[in-house]
């Protein structure tokens, strides 16, 4: 049966209703968001002479909930006016409604008795097949759906989103007693390929996968702090990035999240799970105990395991209960794996550490490996469902198994054993079958260890993924310290780079032209495309701030031209470019994506030209990409310097989208050109595609421009005001309008006496002039200095 979802219901709009019916208008759905009818009348719509029966309060509950998630940062939405697509009502007037649907999601509070009223007044409105789903996070699926009908029960299971739901992936599926398998097939699916989601398929238990892996997790490091005497930083210093794990670690993480959250499914699992092996573990420590009834939440109450005071923050000393200034956590162990780049090439080196942290880390990945091992078949079949629901769900970027991978089975196993803790038989039985790890590769695709049949099974879903990890050896065709060159097949080179942040400098340079000549030569297209955390965050600075500090101009010159020029052969090319951007996609990365002959970007994608920060202005390419496409807008009767002056702020501002549709705004990414996907694993797969569709349509090397029409003293006057006002208003300072000015005098095409139309040469090198210059200036390398140091721009 083909199921199509054209229009979603969400019942209850707290911040989860909200949250999740922004995701469906970020993907184009047309949502119905629900809420309660209020009680009683605000003083002000008393004061307004409204009544109960007034549309406007009637739907007030909805209305400040979708408003609230609207204004809330991290944003929940791509772009400001898909919120258009959501129309709001409540659950008194307007359950009618539900007919239109074709999946109703609740989302009400957490109580049983609440939930099945929902549904009985779903049931009411709902048409045959449409589907119904709860968001719940603890509450059995079975417990939901008894008395309702055969087609409700057939059609109904939990989803369970992750909190914020546009950021993480995590899509937990639950079925019901009698939910059918092409419903759950189709919820698989669409969570991966509409909703950008990694859609794990869990069996109905207590807090599922990700909740229990993690809270036991959590719970069991508050029990280790208290057994090892470790603080609270150190803790957040073991448990971060270090190991692959978010910034906020784990009590940073637990502040942002809420202590009570946290609380609420520990408690849950205390009751839920009697016979679990870890189940003392889910008892609350006094020190928890004691924060919940002092209402140490977190950020939500303004202090929790740290606090602000000023601009200091403060951290709660676990013994006396009291805060004290933040100490800076330090260890032997960890300075051992400074020199090595991936977490997941450090587990074996932590656990060797003689100090603290070797035996936090010792007894941390025995407790997580043992429990894992036990949770096989209780709440999944499949050891890969655990690893992903971690890294989708908590922000992991190794999952338990995959960590127990990298140190070793038997090392596993001699940890387990040397913690006295007990592991599932089956992992010996693998040992036994000959199977000496959970994951191996083959072909390109990912297999996992399959319990019942003793045997490595490939993973399902990942025939729409190119997974680079397990391509890039099999399939190199040239790589140097900074880039790597890799055969996608179908005629498709990728470029892939590995640079610290994937900064672009010299090999990475050399890596672009390289791939270039290949493809020329014997392929028919190109991706440049990566699978890091950040696609590129732009030029490297340090070597643009050696050679200015040691007045190297010619060497600066010589390398802001080779820039230029590697961006020039990219445009120019007689092959197919496409550009796959995601995550930060800054200043070099940002022109690196501008100059391909497409952009197949990820949503996430945070991409700007952000030079101004550091002193200068885009000189990769990036102003004059700017003029260009301002002149490209000029249409007959314009008023011609409103449209430059949006692209010339565009660039002054440093604009940083904060989604990939927001791009479109700025003009970084273009309407009709370049295309956006939701699910990042999907990516190089799309960008393959797209590359191999301009190249069989019949690709024709472009034609240099030389009419790039610029307007002269007419636009640099006008930039030149504006910049005199801001700095007169002190919104700007002096430094600022130097900067500005510079980026005006190339974007007006220098101080030509009327527009005239110019090569794309012109602006380069009128581009790198200015550039140079402001290299030359000493606010400027201030700039440069502060934010290769403090890692933020500095206002000087």
């Amino acid at each position: 049966m083909k199921r199509t979802i054209k229009k979603v219901a969400v019942v209850g709009s707290g911040i989860m209703g909200s949250g999740i019916a922004c995701h469906f208008a970020n993907i184009g759905v047309e949502v119905l968001l629900l809420d309660i009818v209020p009680k009683e009348l605000t003083e002000a719509e008393t004061k307004k002479g409204l009544t109960l029966e007034s549309k406007v309060v009637r739907n007030r509950v909805v209305n400040e909930h979708l408003q609230h998630a609207l204004k809330s940062k991290p944003s929940p939405i791509y772009h400001q006016k898909f919120a258009s697509r959501i129309a709001t009502g409540n659950t008194t007037d307007d359950m009618p409604k539900l007919a239109d649907a074709d999946w109703i999601i609740e989302v009400v509070v957490e109580r049983l008795d609440i939930k099945k009223l929902v549904f009985e007044q779903i049931e009411k409105y709902r048409k045959p097949g449409t589907l119904v789903t709860s968001n719940t996070s603890g509450i059995p699926i079975h417990f939901m759906s008894e008395g309702r009908s055969e087609d409700f029960q057939q059609h109904f299971c939990g989803t369970h989103f992750f909190n914020p739901p546009r950021y993480l992936k995590l899509f937990e599926i639950i079925p019901g007693p009698k939910t059918s398998s092409e419903v759950l097939s189709f919820l698989n699916g669409y969570g991966e390929k509409f909703l950008g989601k990694t859609s794990v398929v869990a069996k109905d238990t207590p807090a599922f996968i990700g909740n229990r892996i993690g809270i036991y997790g959590i719970q069991s490091l508050f029990h280790l702090v208290k057994e090892m005497g470790l603080t609270v930083e150190e803790v957040d210093k073991l448990t971060g990035p270090v190991i692959g794990r978010p910034k906020s670690a784990t009590f940073r993480t637990v502040d942002v999240v809420g202590l009570d959250t946290l609380v609420h499914v520990a408690n849950g699992l205390y009751e839920g799970v009697p016979s679990d092996e870890a189940h003392d573990l889910f008892k609350l420590p006094d020190f928890i105990t004691k924060m919940m009834e002092n209402k140490w939440l977190g950020s939500k109450t303004g202090q929790g395991f740290y606090k602000k005071v000023d601009k200091d923050i403060l951290t709660l000393d676990l013994d006396t209960l009291e805060y004290r200034p933040n100490k800076k956590a330090s260890f032997a162990t960890l300075e051992l794996t400074k020199t090595i780049e991936k977490p997941i090439d450090r587990f074996k080196v932590l656990i060797t550490g003689k100090d603290k942290a070797g035996e936090f880390y010792r007894k941390n990945f025995a407790g997580m490996f043992a429990y894992v091992s036990n949770r096989i078949p209780e709440i999944t079949d499949d050891l890969y469902k655990i690893d992903d629901a971690m890294k989708a769900g908590f922000g992991w970027e190794n999952g338990p198994f995959e960590i127990w991978d990298a140190i070793g089975i038997e090392k596993g196993i001699e940890l387990i054993k040397a913690d006295n803790l007990k592991y599932a038989s089956w992992v010996d039985e693998m040992l036994a079958s000959g199977n000496k790890s959970f994951y191996s590769v083959k072909d390109g695709a990912t297999y996992a260890y399959d319990i019942p049949t003793k045997s490595q099974k490939k993973i399902p879903g990942q025939d729409a993924f190119i997974i680079l990890n397990n391509i890039r050896e099999n399939k190199k065709v040239w790589s140097n310290s900074g880039a790597t060159i890799q055969d996608l097949g179908d005629g498709i080179l990728n470029l892939e780079f590995h640079s610290k942040m994937n900064t672009i400098g010299g090999e990475v340079i050399q890596g672009i032209v390289k791939a270039i000549d290949l493809a020329e030569k014997d392929f028919q297209g190109l991706v440049i495309g990566n699978q890091g955390a950040n696609f590129s965050v732009g030029a490297n600075i340090g070597m643009i701030f050696m050679m200015a500090v040691e007045q190297e101009y010619d060497e600066l010159n010589f390398a802001i031209k080779q820039f230029q020029d590697t961006m020039m052969r990219l445009r120019y090319s007689s092959i197919p470019v496409v550009a796959a951007p995601h995550g930060m996609t800054l200043g070099g990365g940002c022109e690196l994506s501008m100059h391909s002959d497409k952009v197949v970007a990820a949503s996430e994608t945070y991409i700007g030209l952000v030079e101004f920060g550091v002193g200068v202005i885009p000189g990769g390419g990036g102003s004059k990409e700017m003029a260009l496409r301002a002149s490209d807008q000029f249409h007959k009767n314009d008023v011609e310097l409103n449209v430059l002056q949006e692209y010339f702020l565009a660039v002054a501002m440093a604009k940083v989208s904060t989604s990939a549709y927001e791009a479109f705004d700025t003009g970084i990414l273009q309407k009709g050109k370049d295309v956006i996907v939701v699910n990042r694993d999907r990516q190089i797969a799309e960008a393959r595609k797209h590359a191999l569709l301009l190249a069989e349509a019949g690709y024709t090397q472009p034609i240099r421009r030389k009419d790039v029409k610029v307007l002269g003293k007419q636009a640099l006057g006008m930039f030149m005001v504006g910049t005199d006002s801001m700095e007169a208003g002190h919104y700007i300072s002096e430094h600022d309008k130097k900067i500005a000015n510079k980026l005006a005098y190339v974007m007006a095409g220098g101080d030509l006496s009327e527009a005239t139309l110019v090569s794309e040469q012109y602006l380069l090198d009128l581009e790198r002039e200015a550039f140079l210059s402001l290299c030359t200036e000493r606010k400027t390398l201030e700039r440069i200095q502060f934010m290769l140091t403090k890692g933020k721009p500095l206002r000087n």
